[in-house]
């Protein structure tokens, strides 16, 4: 691989630190870095490879003479800087919303339709981290015969909303376990010893906006505009790692030998069969690494066409930051 220059935006945030551990992991050959965040944070430091590095003020003249600039801020601070990344010459790979059903965007997974990263014009969109993990899980058996539903429901760790999230559970049952009643500001009520069935904003249909992130990222993803999606999305007391269960209708039906196989041998997933006495993974296995584990493969007993499906993936990672570093790594291999 050849040398890269590659700056950082956002590189405080949970994502931003894990770009920065990514990168390392997968020695991204890397011969300039700037890492970049708001005024607030400048002049304090962030490490790399046992370095430290100062962390610089983002502006617009920061992308200047940069390859590659990994996106993890909010949607808002993206569409700022986009303009000025893009005429730096820059490939901005971004992991917020803002451009994800933008037309002129590549929305990529690399595994699943990196060509789609080379039609670039200079901004390169990550999916949504449910998004990113169902479609892993699912795009083996996509190859074998097109999928036209699929019903899902996510069981969301709560680092999905960021810092706070895990700062609000830890606080809630340290509270709860001392008798103290639990106090939200995070979430819209208690979420320790509970779930929440609402993630989101509501549209008009009556979903969220995160729920509908998998029809519409998906159809984008898989090429396939007629792909029709009913999500429910749900916070759950977990720290790190979003599991989902999928039911999903295939144009012909596939076996579960031939599901099994397709999954196993798909990149980046792991089949679960027996992994400590169990064939399904749960957050905890998954946490902390890149590869999406996929359990309980079985028919559905409502359509003859159907097949169910759990599993489970570190949305941080692959789900997040993994994911874009590995589109900067498939770009610059080919």
């Amino acid at each position: 691989m050849r040398a890269c220059k590659v700056a950082v935006l956002g590189a405080t945030g949970a994502v931003g630190r894990e770009m920065l551990k990514v990168l390392e992991e997968y020695d991204i050959p890397i011969s300039e870095l700037r890492c970049l965040a708001s005024a607030g944070s400048a002049g304090k430091t962030v490490q790399f490879k046992g370095r430290d590095y100062v962390l610089q003020e983002a502006t617009e003249q920061s992308f200047e003479g940069m390859d590659f600039v990994l996106g993890a801020v909010k949607s808002g601070r993206s569409r700022e800087f986009a303009p000025a990344i893009v005429k730096s010459g820059a490939v901005f790979i971004d992991n917020s919303s803002a451009f994800r059903m933008d037309p002129s965007v590549p929305l990529v997974v690399p595994e699943i339709n990196g060509e789609d990263a080379k039609k670039n014009h200079g901004i390169i969109a990550n999916p949504n981290c449910s998004t990113i993990i169902t479609l892993m899980a699912v795009a083996g058996l996509h190859k074998l015969s097109p999928i036209q539903t699929m019903v899902a429901s996510t069981y969301q760790a709560v680092s999905g909303a960021g810092q706070g999230g895990l700062v609000e559970l830890e606080e809630q049952m340290r509270d709860l376990a001392e008798g103290k009643p639990a106090q939200h500001k995070v979430f819209p009520t208690q979420i320790a010893m509970n779930v929440i069935p609402f993630i989101g904003a509501q549209l008009d249909n009556l979903y969220t906006d995160e729920e509908m992130k998998m029809q519409n990222e998906g159809r984008k993803i898989l090429h396939q505009p007629e792909l029709a999606v009913t999500c429910s999305c749900v916070r759950v007391p977990v720290m790190r790692s979003h599991s989902i269960s999928v039911t999903l209708r295939t144009e012909r039906k596939i076996s579960i030998q031939e599901a099994n196989e397709a999954i196993r041998s798909y990149p980046g997933c792991r089949l679960i069969e027996d992994y400590e006495g169990r064939n399904y993974p749960t957050p905890l296995d998954t946490s902390g690494q890149d590869l999406v584990w996929v359990g309980r493969v079985r028919d559905d007993l409502t359509d003859p066409n159907g097949l169910t499906l759990w599993c489970c993936g570190d949305q941080i990672r692959k789900g997040a930051a993994s994911n874009a570093v590995q589109i900067l790594k498939y770009l610059i291999e080919n």
